[in-house]
């Protein structure tokens, strides 16, 4: 009998190790997104995933292009000024 749910375990565990696609260590997804001929792009990487990409085109302002949720979808800001401000105003002053 235990030999028999040895069995089963080890047979369980192989039909549901075999349904996951084998990936490499070094293996990264790969991220296609068009850019115009011409133009200099450099990625921003944090913990290995791509994060912003800055575009500088030939005979342009540079514009960039930011994944904030996470989920790929890519958001396109002229600037990574999002103009918010701290206000700022003394609190004491010696006279």
């Amino acid at each position: 009998m235990r030999r028999l749910l040895v069995v089963a375990a080890l047979m369980w565990l192989s039909a549901h190790a075999q349904q996951r696609p084998p990936m490499a260590d070094d293996a990264e997804p790969v991220v296609r997104i068009p850019v115009q001929e011409g133009d200099r792009v450099e990625e921003v990487r944090e913990g290995g995933r791509v994060v912003m990409l800055k575009v500088t085109p030939p005979h342009g302002k540079p514009y960039y292009l930011v994944d904030t949720t996470g989920n790929g979808n890519w958001m396109r800001r002229d600037a990574l000024d999002d103009g918010v401000r701290v206000p700022m105003w003394p609190i004491h002053t010696w006279d």
